[in-house]
């Protein structure tokens, strides 16, 4: 059964972050709001967080999962990026976007794309996700929390609790957070590539 946690939106209760991270770090599948709708999220080297999310979602292992990171800092310890990719992702972040870049050897193989060698990133601007990174001290690995058959993501920490207490280890709700998932733009291969449109602006990638 999962844990559900009540955060407030804007002055998230520092104990309830600490235990949710706590929870990370021991290995657990958490939901968690962002500012693009909620996501599932483990640790980055859980091999079960990422085989579970696999699972929920019904993923191949083309999926590109994505580190959701509290800063630019530490997204640059994960990925390449070049001068000009370096001011496009600067000029966007923090803010609902992914980006896929080629992987450095911090990510595990699992993460990769298989024939690619590429991963997701992105620096999410939600108080709540920010102080959960920022009480982690590393990424989370991510995927939105979209499920099988359905159009758009779930929405409500209290559904969410509800659908799927059987499979999560923790639920955090800050209240609604939108259906809009990030727009995806694929750098890797020099020119950007919008992948997917969803609620950051692409008209700078154009």
């Amino acid at each position: 059964m999962a844990k559900y946690f009540d955060v407030h939106p804007d002055n998230p209760q520092p104990r309830s972050i600490a235990q949710v991270a706590e929870s990370v770090r021991s290995g657990a599948l958490i939901a968690y709001p962002t500012d693009s709708c909620y996501a599932l999220g483990c640790r980055l080297g859980s091999r079960d967080g990422v085989d579970r999310i696999r699972s929920i979602r019904h993923l191949d292992d083309r999926h590109h999962f994505t580190l959701v990171c509290q800063d630019f800092a530490q997204l640059g310890q994960f990925v390449r990026i070049d001068n000009d990719v370096f001011r496009a992702l600067k000029a966007s972040t923090p803010g609902s976007y992914t980006f896929i870049l080629p992987a450095t050897r911090e990510v595990p193989r699992m993460l990769q794309h298989p024939k690619k060698k590429t991963v997701g990133v992105r620096i999410p601007d939600h108080v709540v996700a920010q102080a959960l990174l920022a009480q982690l001290g590393e990424p989370l690995l991510s995927s939105t929390l979209l499920l099988p058959g359905e159009d758009e993501p779930m929405t409500q920490g209290w559904e969410i609790k509800d659908r799927l207490d059987h499979v999560l280890d923790a639920v955090v709700d800050s209240g609604d957070c939108g259906t809009e998932p990030t727009t995806v733009v694929d750098f890797s291969g020099g020119e950007p590539e919008i992948v997917r449109r969803g609620a950051g602006d692409t008209t700078r990638f154009e």
